[in-house]
């Protein structure tokens, strides 16, 4: 078991390769998965581990998409024909709304009729 390294770390992180270190089991070392270093479980001793959740907001979030909305009738456009009255070229902004490995969602407003459309791409 090796606990000499160039690098100072903390618990959490091989002070070798920078991996996140797995959870302490019932072995006397935690091991990186990655490159093998072996960290002496007496090292988490008195170690605590605190964090607060934190939950979205909802009615927030559905009130300040609202008010994006309101400004799509203004800004770039598009080639899109609005759906409701059929004029050519639609005003967009698009916002990141899902998960960060997904497509943005874009909202189009008809600067004529004030019709908004939305399209998760």
């Amino acid at each position: 078991m090796d606990d000499s390294s160039v690098f100072e770390t903390e618990l959490n992180f091989c002070p070798d390769c920078g991996t996140i270190l797995p959870l302490p089991g019932t072995e006397e070392f935690v091991a990186c998965l990655k490159c093998g270093y072996k960290l002496d479980l007496t090292k988490f001793h008195g170690v605590s581990v605190e964090y607060n959740l934190t939950y979205n907001n909802m009615e927030e979030i559905l009130t300040n998409m609202g008010k994006d909305m309101e400004g799509v009738s203004s800004g770039p456009m598009a080639d899109r024909t609005c759906s409701k009255c059929g004029n050519e070229g639609m005003t967009y902004t698009t916002r990141q709304t899902r998960g960060a490995d997904e497509g943005q969602t874009v909202f189009y407003g008809c600067p004529e009729c004030k019709h908004q459309e939305i399209e998760y791409s």
